[in-house]
């Protein structure tokens, strides 16, 4: 079972690991993060190929932030897939950052960097950088406070190249789920779509500045020239409802 640390006062997470896969938890009760051991950059999980969807608008990011590493699926799969990207992963908890290894996490280099500290406090670095900032920032508690409030999301609007995008991953049956949607409409000016995953277990929430989002309906229902075949045949089965 877990365990809470004096020092840091972070819930230390086990490796649940099976003939195929390897999941990182806090607690029996609910997996963080699945690894194909066969396929460690695959996206196990789907919530996370809806994440990627901002590529639809810009297949080329160049920077791009993620508040949350847990077993390092978003940041595996756009280390392999998008090489010309420089990619910062902020993780709080340092003993998710000790499992990096067991993850396949890549090393850090001159575009992947994984930084300890509080996410909301390393988004307010940065002004005007980030073509895609991906929140997916949950510990045994569900998503932390500091990650739901006026100021983290003006904080990552203002983070955002013009045409960047924050993607936030919520759980549907987090009772504050619209008040979290309420703040990030203001702070974005209603440019916020949601997309359900089949399950209807996560809500993936979309949000940029200017008409980005708006002009989704008229981007064309194919690979963008940009992108791998590769990377569209992982991704584009849940791409779809983006474009409704």
């Amino acid at each position: 079972m877990p365990e809470n640390t004096s020092s840091h006062q972070q819930v230390r997470p086990f490796i649940y690991a099976t003939t195929t896969s390897r999941s990182l938890m806090f607690s029996h009760a609910e997996i963080q993060s699945r690894m194909w051991t066969k396929d460690p950059s695959a996206l196990n999980l789907e919530y996370t190929r809806i994440m990627m969807a901002f590529l639809l608008f810009n297949p080329e990011p160049r920077r791009i932030a993620m508040v949350g590493l847990g077993g390092g699926s978003l940041a595996k799969f756009c280390y392999q897939h998008l090489p010309s990207a420089s990619i910062d992963v902020f993780e709080i908890n340092p003993h998710v950052i000790a499992l990096r290894d067991s993850f396949m996490v890549p090393r850090d280099d001159h575009r992947f960097a994984v930084l300890q500290g509080d996410g909301a406090e390393l988004v307010r670095q940065h002004q005007g950088e980030y073509d895609a900032i991906l929140v997916d920032g949950y510990d045994i508690n569900g998503l932390p406070r500091q990650l739901t409030t006026d100021t983290f999301y003006d904080a990552c609007r203002n983070a955002l190249a013009p045409e960047g995008m924050m993607v936030c991953n919520f759980h549907a049956s987090n009772s504050h789920y619209g008040t979290y949607l309420g703040r990030i409409k203001q702070s974005f000016a209603g440019s916020v779509i949601e997309v359900s995953d089949t399950s209807c277990a996560h809500s993936i929430v979309f949000a940029c500045h200017g008409e980005t989002l708006k002009r989704r309906r008229a981007l064309p229902k194919r690979k963008p020239d940009a992108m791998s075949t590769e990377m569209w045949l992982r991704l584009a089965p849940t791409y779809w409802p983006m474009l409704v």
